[in-house]
């Protein structure tokens, strides 16, 4: 085919997504044919468009980053106009749309600039449209130039003297095998960018050798290792809590160990009730105290480990705690990844998500272990936060919340501000604070904050998040 043509602006691109008139490409790529009784309409859906060009040479003008360098070299960009975009730059993942006009510029015959979310690459980019592992991508035949946006990482707030802080933080199989420059950098950012929360739910921490698979499981010296960093950061003495995990028996890389653990400080009114007896298999219980309140049997103990909802995936943390003398129930999560799911840009269509499966049973059993807290205390504070590895507009999600157990923070917020985690160019929603009702009903301030997820140069690919509670 030769000659060039603009596609003109009524263009669509999957539900919601429009390729903006500014999009040039060098072909005429019209007409629709027939084909085993689907039709291939490449002015109408998002993949039949990009399938339309394939192997062709194509020019995008001052493409949009909406998310950072992978280190397999690939940029995720959109066109000008593309939509609906988050407040800092990225392109919002929503129920109705995944956004088929990103691509993915890729280093095989030129190289990738590296670059932040709500960078532009000025002026034309070009390159030649390729298909691989599950997405279109953009060969660049010359490194674009990068205009950065400055990006600054967020910091959040400090609590008052009567706010409880509660955070989330994946910090990405932190083990002692890593650098020390990995717990510096991560301490930092609690220190810094978090304020210093009184309490944070640590999701991905690995044993004490990582992936060597040797049957290590303790994590102490992790742990220890972190809370020392944030001290030499100007943080607190954080006090920590967990449960050694049966060998190889909760996902991720094989031999890590990954696991949820507390970190807390006690030196602005917060304590935690240890009941001995949590192990990696033994099930804490919701138990009413003489006066009809809830406690628990356990603290930390592990919510139905044994379940065939939590195989071969991280078991929930639960922990009674006390924050100026009143009783507050946290449970740390991270549910089933997405591993196994089909691709969005796939061959099959719509894409099946067999890992949901597994999450759905997950999240009923800490539905109803929270449920079971609140039918002795229908005030009881409890907050439920980590890796949920699901949206916020997920059923997932919606099971965590069914019948008024918990709020879903995320929820609350604006579109815009609506994402902790980058994948391929998409900002969605992978992690979670929920509050009770009896939390919810007191004034609260929530916060997802933005340092990794969105840059090329971060040290955990998700954004920790924060909530400050006046409980």
């Amino acid at each position: 085919v030769t000659g060039s043509g603009q596609l003109p602006a009524s263009t669509l691109v999957g539900a919601g997504g429009r390729v903006p008139p500014s999009t040039v490409v060098e072909d005429d790529a019209t007409g629709n044919v027939e084909a085993a009784g689907v039709l291939f309409d490449p002015a109408e859906d998002g993949l039949d468009f990009w399938e339309s060009l394939e192997g062709m040479a194509l020019r995008i003008d001052d493409a949009q980053v909406v998310g950072p360098r992978s280190s397999f070299g690939e940029l995720p960009v959109v066109p000008v106009g593309s939509t609906v975009r988050t407040a800092r730059g990225g392109i919002l993942l929503r129920a109705t749309d995944p956004n088929p006009e990103r691509v993915l510029l890729d280093d095989v015959l030129a190289q990738v600039p590296t670059a932040n979310t709500g960078d532009t690459l000025t002026g034309a980019t070009v390159g030649v449209l390729d298909y691989s592992f599950a997405n279109y991508k953009l060969l660049v035949t010359a490194t674009p130039a990068v205009a950065s946006a400055g990006l600054a990482r967020e910091t959040t707030r400090t609590p008052t003297d009567v706010e409880l802080a509660a955070a989330t933080f994946n910090v990405e199989n932190l083990d002692p095998t890593d650098p020390q420059s990995k717990f510096d950098a991560l301490a930092g950012q609690v220190v810094t960018n978090l304020a210093s929360p009184d309490l944070v739910a640590l999701e991905e921490v690995q044993d004490n050798n990582g992936a060597v698979n040797d049957g290590t499981v303790a994590a102490d010296q992790t742990l220890a290792r972190f809370v020392a960093a944030i001290q030499a950061a100007g943080g607190p003495a954080y006090q920590w809590r967990q449960i050694d995990p049966v060998n190889n028996a909760d996902g991720g890389e094989p031999g890590g160990n990954i696991r949820v653990a507390f970190l807390f400080r006690t030196d602005r009114g917060l304590s935690f009730v240890d009941r001995p007896g949590g192990t990696a298999t033994t099930a804490t219980q919701v138990l009413a105290m003489p006066d009809g309140k809830p406690q628990l049997s356990l603290s930390p103990g592990r919510i139905a480990p044994t379940d065939p909802a939590w195989a071969s995936s991280r078991k929930p943390l639960a922990g009674e705690f006390r924050w100026h003398d009143k009783p507050l129930f946290v449970v740390a999560n991270h549910f089933n990844s997405k591993g196994g799911d089909q691709p969005v840009n796939g061959r099959f269509q719509p894409p099946v998500r067999t890992s949901e499966t597994q999450r759905h049973a997950q999240a009923t059993l800490v539905h109803d272990f929270v449920a079971a807290i609140e039918q002795l205390n229908r005030k009881a504070a409890v907050v439920v936060l980590g890796d949920i590895n699901d949206f916020e507009f997920s059923e997932t999600t919606n099971i965590l919340v069914a019948g008024g157990v918990l709020i879903d923070l995320p929820r609350t917020l604006p579109d815009g501000q609506r994402y902790s985690y980058v994948f391929e160019g998409n900002s969605q929603v992978l992690d979670h604070i929920l509050i009770s009702p009896g939390l919810a009903s007191r004034r609260y301030d929530y916060d997802i904050v933005h340092v990794n997820a969105e840059y090329a140069d971060q040290v955990s690919d998700h954004d920790p998040q924060v909530v400050r509670i006046r409980p």
